[in-house]
């Protein structure tokens, strides 16, 4: 076996033990019933109004979450080309976009408990000094609206680490160019600048929109009630005590949302590659 094949073998490994093997029990599961027997009834499940609703849910908190921190996350970038690669403000910032890229989960969720929480830091100094209750109308930060911010936490620096090297792939002689020809810094941004990022930009959206979308932690530390997203939805099929006999069903929303990620990211592959033909 030469090098290069046998170097395969730990990332062939990773892709059948967390991809393929996870997409075949789905896919097993999503279409028998509790004795084993072959059925359509939890695929049929999908269109039922309650999991329409909930893929809605996520769909759209995905949405939202991907396109607000892509743009931050790209001004970001965008204010840091000017910052030496090497510097202490440049350096300072790529290791905070990488902690913070992967900060999520319980200790996230803890963080805007008690931050902003009924009894939050944030949360008591505002109504003891300006009158201000940011829960007057409800509760929102333990619903699905509440998860916006959460989400943006590490949705802004993973656009910083993801689009960052796009921008800085942006050759400088392209503007110098432009300049000798006569044409403004808006004219190159428009006619050289965007068209060139516009791809890597999109794919970034897409990544973050996957990000989002299988992201299961931090929902389920916040949200303790309901099943507003899909993957909330899972572990109530698989752990619910009121609702028996229906654990497959969990299967054939995994299944969902596979064809959900499996789009996506087929979409940020092609982007990827059309990206990088600019990054040469």
């Amino acid at each position: 076996m030469s090098g290069s094949v046998l170097g395969l073998v730990p990332f062939t490994a990773y892709i059948l033990l967390f991809l393929a093997l996870p997409t075949l029990l789905a896919l097993g599961t999503g279409l028998v019933d509790g004795d084993g027997a072959f059925t359509w009834t939890n695929l049929a499940a999908l269109g039922d109004p309650v999991v329409l609703n909930t893929f809605g849910n996520s769909l759209w908190l995905s949405a939202l979450t991907a396109v607000v921190g892509a743009v931050v996350g790209a001004l970001f970038c965008y204010a840091l080309i000017g910052a030496k690669p090497t510097g202490v403000l440049r350096t300072v910032v790529d290791a905070a976009s990488g902690v913070l890229a992967q900060f999520g989960g319980v200790m996230l969720a803890f963080a805007f408990v008690a931050t902003i929480g009924i009894q939050g830091m944030v949360t008591l100094w505002l109504r003891d000094t300006f009158g201000t209750d940011i829960f007057a109308d409800g509760v929102w930060l333990y619903d699905t609206p509440g998860l916006i911010l959460p989400y943006l936490y590490f949705q802004v620096p993973l656009m910083i680490i993801t689009f960052l090297p796009a921008l800085e792939g942006l050759k400088p002689q392209w503007a110098e160019a432009t300049a000798m020809l006569g044409g403004s810094r808006f004219g190159y941004w428009r006619h050289i600048g965007a068209p060139v990022l516009l791809p890597s930009f999109v794919g970034c959206l897409l990544l973050l929109f996957a990000n989002a979308f299988s992201s299961f932690a931090t929902a389920a530390a916040l949200t303790s009630q309901g099943s507003q997203i899909v993957p909330l939805q899972i572990r109530a099929a698989l752990t619910s005590e009121t609702v028996l006999g229906r654990e497959n069903l969990a299967g054939a929303l995994a299944l969902g949302m596979i064809v959900v990620m499996v789009v996506v990211m087929a979409l940020y592959s092609l982007l990827m590659r059309r990206a990088a033909r600019w990054q040469r």
